[in-house]
């Protein structure tokens, strides 16, 4: 007899082996027709998988995570299988789970096109509606080299090539079409219903630029037709509010094939960098940080001593001057520790917080470059909080405090806590683990967050948490981090004299709210679609003249405005064009403006403005002591208009 535990706890006999299938049709035909895989004791299992043994078994359907990753795992071959139907010739490389979705990539003569995506599209629809059975089978190394190199499927055979050539491996058949593949697999193609072809994209052999370009196509796959159908809606929206696109709508920026990765801003664009940037500064000086400045430019013998060039020699950028080979900084710390040594420093001054604005660069491939999320050159709102063991509890907790109000006055309200703890290749005692961990989580639980952990994640140098926000669209960023670093201060030879007199390396917390601020900046434009909040507007109100015998009126206004409102450095343009007036409001309304004055002949007698807020809401005739009440009040508290 076989028995089978159920997740309720209950058991069920059998006479004698099973396979996941039959287990879920003896519980019920609705079971049964659902069933996409089990998991035996915790392991994710064919159907066809057959139970010899007593174990505890769950039926793994679609409504579950680790269902939907099937779907997708199990749509990325059926992808596959479609290319090979509508072009034979073409070789399959590698198709993994994404977020959302699945992509694959193809060796082909040809470019393939939008027509041939739609055509692939319907192919897929077709083989799913043929309901073909999922079968696995089990070959020799060698046997399944043989086999794809016979079907001409050379990268296939490269892959398997290098597994041991002791170990055996799987194979996925679906109709003709037959797949490398550890699996497992839906049952059968039936169950992939949902599901959209996406994008074309280029993506090298093996990530290396020296190999071969090959056509990667992305999809889309879910469990239920309107979860499909919410995140195209999603991505129709994120498309509008794609920060490339609003960049050159609202003249923010430019990206440049003369300076690939990075940024030319134009002079609305910097105006908004200029007010997160001053925005963070003013946080550096109201929580005891001492802003810092490091050079761009650092001899490559402190990046070996740091074990970055070693680690990460790929991704910086190197000069050389005098017969000496120098770095353009990819971060900012080991330049923190060369200012914290210069002089003897006590136990009395820490902890000791510096902080930087510091411009940093990483050669990035080309391939993952994006708008100014990701780029080739960016700017850190970066710290460096130099401390005892004992201090790292209450700094963790003191900066968590400090990230949320932080992302409030930004609009952020939702933030996801993660702590990443040791690896298995660390450096340090376990007793400074130990600390590390312990005030990392205590700090949160003491901040009221709850977090989840991510085990094995950390430095090899010191445990993390990872603060994420959650946009509108509910995207998630990850931007902020804390982490603690017994290694860094030891390799540079940083020490403070203790209370005893004796000598001891401080621990050192790297800290970064916003992250890159090209980045956030970024986030910050899809996040409000370009209509950013009053106190970042690049351009706060624009006053619009009816004829030319309002000009010199709407300039008395702006004056009257930046006198009423000293402290807050208003950005208010004037538009006395001869234009109609509906064209000019329409032109500002597109560029995302708070607020449009609009004065004629009764505003100008009066002594009034005719007030329109963003999103075309008129908010009447007023006088101007009382839109200096709106605008001073928007600006005060962050509000979004």
């Amino acid at each position: 007899m076989i028995q089978i535990t159920l997740p309720d706890g209950s058991n069920r006999d059998y006479p004698g082996p099973v396979k996941v299938a039959e287990v879920a049709a003896s519980i019920g035909a609705g079971l049964a027709r659902a069933a996409l895989a089990g998991k035996v004791d915790g392991k994710v299992v064919d159907t066809s998988y057959l139970i010899e043994a007593d174990t505890a078994l769950s039926i793994v359907t679609a409504k579950d995570a680790t269902g939907l990753e099937l779907i997708r795992h199990s749509t990325a071959h059926l992808l596959a299988y479609a290319v090979k139907e509508l072009f034979p010739d073409a070789q399959v490389t590698i198709g993994p789970v994404i977020e959302h979705g699945f992509f694959y990539d193809f060796s082909y003569k040809r470019p393939f096109t939008l027509d041939d995506l739609a055509a692939i599209e319907n192919k897929m629809v077709e083989l799913a509606a043929r309901d073909e059975t999922v079968t696995r089978r089990v070959l020799a190394r060698d046997e399944a080299v043989a086999f794809f190199k016979g079907l001409g499927e050379h990268y296939k055979a490269e892959i398997i090539a290098s597994i041991p050539a002791n170990e055996d491996v799987s194979l996925y058949r679906e109709g003709r079409f037959e797949d490398l593949c550890r699996g497992p697999h839906v049952p059968s193609t039936g169950k992939l219903k949902f599901f959209k072809l996406m994008k074309l994209a280029g993506a090298y052999w093996r990530g290396d630029h020296r190999n071969e370009m090959l056509q990667r196509i992305y999809g889309t796959a879910w469990a239920t037709k309107d979860e499909l159908q919410q995140h195209l809606t999603m991505l129709e929206e994120a498309e509008k509010r794609d920060h490339r696109k609003l960049g050159r709508e609202l003249d923010l920026f430019h990206i440049d094939d003369h300076a690939p990765g990075l940024v030319f801003w134009h002079p609305k664009g910097w105006t908004l960098w200029q007010k997160v940037e001053q925005y963070m500064r003013q946080v550096y000086r109201d929580n005891g940080y001492l802003e810092v400045k490091g050079p761009q430019i650092i001899d490559k013998s402190l990046w070996e001593k740091t074990g970055h060039w070693e680690k990460y020699r790929e991704n910086m950028f190197t000069t050389e001057s005098e017969k000496r080979e120098y770095a353009l900084k990819p971060m900012n710390c080991p330049g923190h520790i060369l200012i914290f040594k210069q002089g003897i420093k006590s136990y009395r001054d820490l902890p000791l917080r510096y902080g930087e604005f510091g411009q940093c660069h990483r050669n990035e491939p080309s391939g993952g470059l994006h708008g100014i999320m990701r780029v080739r050159g960016f700017t850190q709102d970066d710290g460096h909080i130099f401390c005892t063991e004992d201090q790292i509890l209450q700094e963790c907790a003191n900066y968590t405090a400090l990230l949320q109000k932080v992302y409030d006055d930004f609009g952020f309200k939702q933030i996801i806590y993660k702590i990443a703890t040791r690896p298995d290749k660390r450096i340090g005692s376990e007793e400074s683990w130990d600390k590390a961990e312990h005030a990392l989580m205590e700090s949160l639980r003491l901040s009221g967050c709850e977090f989840e952990i991510t085990p094995g994640e950390g430095a090899f140098y010191g445990p993390k948490i990872e603060y994420t926000l959650k946009d509108a669209l509910g995207r998630q960023w990850q931007c902020g981090t804390m982490q603690v670093d017994f290694f860094m201060t030891e390799r540079l030879d940083a020490e403070y004299v203790g209370e005893d007199g004796a000598r001891y390396r401080p621990v050192m917390l790297h800290r970064a709210i916003v992250g890159s601020l090209e980045r956030f900046i970024g986030i910050l434009i899809e996040e409000s679609a370009g209509a950013l909040p009053t106190w970042l507007a690049p351009v706060q109100l624009a006053v619009l003249n009816i004829t030319d015998a309002h000009g010199d009126y709407c300039r008395e206004i702006v004056e009257k405005l930046k006198n009423a409102l000293p402290n807050q450095e208003l950005r208010a343009v004037t538009d006395l064009r001869n234009e109609k007036i509906t064209y000019k409001i329409r032109e500002h309304s597109m560029q995302k403006l708070p607020y449009i004055l609009v004065v004629g002949d009764k505003e100008k007698a009066a002594g009034t403005v005719a007030v329109r807020a963003r999103g075309g809401q008129d908010l009447g005739v007023m006088s101007l002591d009382a839109f200096v009440q709106i605008i001073a009040a928007d600006i005060t508290n962050k509000s979004v208009v």
